[in-house]
């Protein structure tokens, strides 16, 4: 006699069985938690920069605190054209929820919840700050350009989605 495990429910082409679709639905949760996460903490740490720093701070090592207005995206790219940038980053909100909402992977989920989380940290400054759409840097590393924990979330999470798809592309391979 033979015994038979559980059986997966038999779908129409091209439609989702509901146990993927759950997986899809909690992976986009957790893409949007991580980057609600990093927006509160990003809009609470520059809230705290343009209130208490006054010149910079020296932390530890190469290390510091300076404030600084940037009106271009990362590493001053595109100074002075909001009218570039503010679309382009719509567009890459839009994408990552999409790609979120597929994802097949926690791993990838969280970098795309950072990078998520990091553009619209950044577009809120230029929405909501009142700096004539300019992004509040404030963190200083000796020989790199000043940036906040928006763009930091933004260059881990871009770095976290490349390395998660570069080893998918590795045979059996599955982070």
């Amino acid at each position: 006699m033979q015994e038979r495990g559980p059986v997966a429910t038999l779908s129409r082409p091209g439609e989702e069985s509901p146990s993927r679709r759950r997986r899809g639905l909690g992976r986009l949760a957790l893409t949007l938690a991580v980057a609600a996460v990093l927006l509160a903490a990003d809009q609470v740490t520059t809230s705290l920069a343009l209130v208490r720093l006054h010149g910079p701070v020296h932390l530890i090592g190469p290390l510091g605190l300076d404030l600084a207005f940037n009106s271009g995206a990362a590493f001053s790219l595109f100074t002075g054209v909001p009218a570039v940038i503010v679309p382009v980053a719509l567009v890459v909100v839009g994408m990552v929820v999409v790609a979120a909402w597929r994802s097949r992977s926690t791993t990838l989920s969280v970098g795309l919840g950072l990078v998520l989380g990091g553009a619209l940290g950044n577009l809120a400054d230029r929405a909501f700050r009142g700096h004539d759409g300019k992004v509040v840097d404030f963190i200083t590393l000796t020989h790199w350009p000043t940036f906040n924990l928006a763009d930091a979330g933004i260059t881990v999470g871009a770095v976290v989605v490349v390395v998660v798809s570069l080893w998918r592309l590795r045979p059996n391979g599955s982070p």
